[in-house]
């Protein structure tokens, strides 16, 4: 009956700790996953921003080795980053992929222009600087138009430096709060051993002998969680890789690898800060207090 009941104090003792490093790592994989996002900010905005396609569209009788030539001469400036040529067959057939094969029914002839797809390089991403290079591109005479989402250059502008601001404080929200229930995680853990601390208190051991294996296993369980906090910020960002593997070429691995290490020693201090605080407490309690 006695091993029994043993048996099943140790499995109720497993499931609590192993409870508390599934809770502790979910807590760190928030932490985890804004961080690698506010390290990684800026290069997330720089690939945005060129991204935005800026499309020159050349006038109707303008010879393909011309275009060319155009080409080139806009690949030069150093505002642009890549260009695009689109032919009519091209442009044709990304058209109608978006409206369909029949709708160049409709016209006698193909009204498809050629353009030339700029990408502009993050620098020179604000209204002014596209308002001076759309002009700039105009001055040539094969240019017919310039066309680019002027709301979105603007939305970015704008919206971009909060975003990271935001980001920065809800990390240090995110981080207080994971600190609070890390803290009442590991309390509880440490908390329903007060008897066995109270027994070695009373043979006589000093603070620090009862306060070492605490603080060692709290240490082990803060790393664990990290450990398994990064498994899962890992499975993330391989399901990134695999599903938007030219957005994932933005990301810093430099970076990453400082978060992921980030988090697992975040675990770790936070847990033994915690374990600290609560054997210090425990130590000190009166017999009274044992039960309440």
């Amino acid at each position: 009956m006695a091993r029994k009941e043993k048996n099943i104090i140790a499995k109720r003792l497993i499931h609590s700790y192993l409870s508390s490093i599934i809770s502790i790592s979910l807590v760190l994989l928030l932490i985890g996953i804004f961080g690698v996002i506010a390290i990684n900010a800026q290069q997330v905005s720089k690939y945005f921003k060129e991204n935005v396609k800026v499309t020159a569209i050349l006038k109707e009788n303008v010879a393909e080795r011309k275009a060319r030539d155009l080409e080139k001469k806009l690949a030069a400036m150093p505002a642009i980053k890549a260009t695009t040529y689109v032919s009519k067959e091209q442009g044709t057939r990304e058209l109608k992929k978006m409206l369909g094969e029949d709708f160049m029914e409709a016209f006698d002839i193909n009204p498809v222009p050629v353009s030339i797809e700029l990408n502009i390089n993050a620098a020179y991403f604000s209204a002014d600087s596209l308002n001076s290079l759309e002009k700039r591109i105009l001055m040539f005479k094969e240019v017919e138009e310039v066309s680019y989402q002027h709301s979105i250059v603007e939305v970015l502008n704008r919206n971009i430096e909060k975003v990271g601001i935001i980001f920065l404080v809800f990390i240090g929200l995110l981080t207080f709060i994971s600190f609070v229930l890390i803290n009442n995680t590991v309390c509880l853990n440490v908390y329903s051993k007060r008897f066995s601390i109270y027994t070695m208190r009373l043979v006589g051991a000093t603070r620090g002998f009862i306060r070492a294996p605490f603080l060692w296993k709290a240490i082990l369980q803060g790393m664990l969680s990290g450990l398994l906090a990064v498994l899962y910020l890992l499975g993330i960002l391989h399901l990134i890789r695999e599903e938007f593997s030219e957005f994932f070429t933005v990301f810093d691995m430099q970076l990453i690898a400082y978060v992921l290490a980030g988090v697992v020693a975040l675990g770790a201090i936070i847990c033994w800060i915690s374990t600290l605080f609560v054997i210090n407490k425990l130590v000190s309690l009166n017999n009274d207090d044992l039960y309440y």
